[in-house]
């Protein structure tokens, strides 16, 4: 625990449904902060005792049918009680390195107000070259930031940004999940449903079927690298392209069942 005054203080935030298979491996990992914090979206599973077991503040959030934790977000960091937030998954590590280049970062005078952090993925057994750095927007100061209730969105946070040099793996967030192609098309399926709200002004017609997924596959495989990654990364960059192909389908059909 770090000792200091009030101002240079972190709370941890963790949203969870479901969480257990990590959590305690996540917890382990973020102990050393002034407080840790789990918004927890009414789990079914041993989520909730595990925070219990070992010490962490707990609110909730009602599940409802929300099927990403963006909604629950900006309830979860203004539940915190320290100025300065940082957001992790429940499947992600924070380093040591990480703790301590934090704690770091806000003793400086004129520090910014939020760092995006690098993040490594797994994809079928081990990490992506092509998914680093992965930027996430996890730590920023806890007033006036919100996080806009949609999947794939980054918090709104009052001040300057700034990234964490990607050159120091050492800083990255440990994605301990391990994406499967069957994950990735499960989850997408969920966040498409959610995307076609935050996207619902986009006026995408037929064409938008074929150039979406081919410039993401494109983005992914030979701009991002993925070509690095032999077939892992061939077949990695082909999901990326079929989420875009998913999501613009499912605009469609929204706009043609109004019509």
């Amino acid at each position: 625990m770090h000792n200091m005054n009030e101002a240079n203080k972190i709370s941890v935030v963790i949203n969870t449904y479901n969480a257990e298979q990590h959590l305690q491996q996540v917890l382990d990992a973020v102990k050393d902060f002034d407080e840790v914090l789990i918004c927890d979206m009414e789990s079914t599973d041993g989520t909730v005792e595990i925070a219990k077991r070992n010490g962490c503040k707990i609110v909730t959030f009602p599940k409802a049918n929300h099927k990403s934790a963006e909604p629950a977000r900006t309830f979860a960091i203004q539940s915190a009680a320290n100025p300065w937030v940082l957001v992790v998954d429940a499947d992600e590590i924070v380093t040591p390195a990480l703790r301590e280049e934090l704690y770091r970062h806000i003793a400086q005078e004129d520090c910014a107000k939020g760092l995006y952090i690098p993040r490594i993925n797994q994809f079928m057994g081990k990490p992506l070259k092509c998914a680093y750095p992965d930027y996430q927007l996890r730590f920023f100061i806890r007033e006036g930031t919100e996080w806009p209730p949609y999947v794939h969105t980054f918090p709104k946070v009052n001040g300057r940004l700034d990234h964490l040099p990607k050159q120091r793996r050492d800083l990255a967030f440990v994605h301990l999940a391990n994406d499967s192609v069957h994950s990735i098309m499960e989850k997408d399926n969920r966040y498409s449903d959610n995307d076609v709200d935050k996207k619902a002004y986009k006026k995408w017609g037929a064409g938008a079927l074929l150039w979406r997924p081919f410039w993401r596959f494109f983005k992914c495989y030979v701009l991002e690298g993925g070509w690095k990654d032999g077939t892992r990364g061939f077949i990695y960059a082909s999901l990326k392209g079929v989420y875009q192909f998913q999501l613009v389908a499912k605009m469609i059909e929204r706009r043609s069942a109004k019509e």
